[in-house]
């Protein structure tokens, strides 16, 4: 999964583009409209899109917590999670429903334009050294983690959780990018 800082960039800003595209061509009616193959309206799955990319924002610190500690510290931290894959499906689906109420279409471009900026910059301030450390991760969460996750891997996950995510929209024809 890891990619380099540029192939980084150019995915944020290509995510971001097609979130305003999607916005700005979506009706009420869109927005309200069930998502194909999840719970979500299209509204809510696109908020859970731009909460992939706040998601990063705390992994970040943690990563370089665990990254500093013995393996089997984060290994130990991950088998925690993964047993906990069933109460966090259910919050990850109702906190999505909820904060699409307040990162509605009226804020979450502008919310991933701001949560992009700041990785970006952090992405810029990143050595090669920093950006192979890394952790053991909860796999059963989400489909894009991986047993174990460099710094990279972490940057790079919200591009693969949103492109992922994009494809179950269902804005009707015409209206992806």
């Amino acid at each position: 999964m890891t990619a380099a800082p540029g192939t980084i960039h150019h995915g944020y800003g290509r995510n971001c583009r097609e979130l305003e595209l999607w916005l700005a061509a979506a009706s009420d009616a869109d927005l309200r409209r069930r998502s194909a193959g999840t719970r979500w309206t299209n509204e809510e799955l696109l908020f859970h899109m731009v909460f992939g990319y706040m998601v990063v924002q705390a992994l970040l610190p943690l990563v370089r917590i665990f990254a500093a500690l013995p393996a089997p510290f984060s290994r130990g931290f991950a088998r925690i999670l993964n047993a906990g894959t069933a109460p966090f499906d259910v919050v990850n689906y109702l906190g999505s429903k909820a904060a699409a109420r307040l990162f509605n279409r009226k804020r979450m471009a502008a919310k991933l334009r701001r949560v992009t900026r700041s990785l970006e910059r952090r992405l810029e301030c990143e050595s090669a050294a920093s950006m192979a450390r890394g952790m053991s991760f909860p796999d059963r969460w989400d489909p894009f983690f991986t047993p174990w996750m460099s710094v990279a891997d972490v940057y790079a996950y919200p591009i693969l959780h949103f492109d992922f995510h994009a494809a179950q929209l269902s804005l009707g024809p015409g209206r992806t990018p």
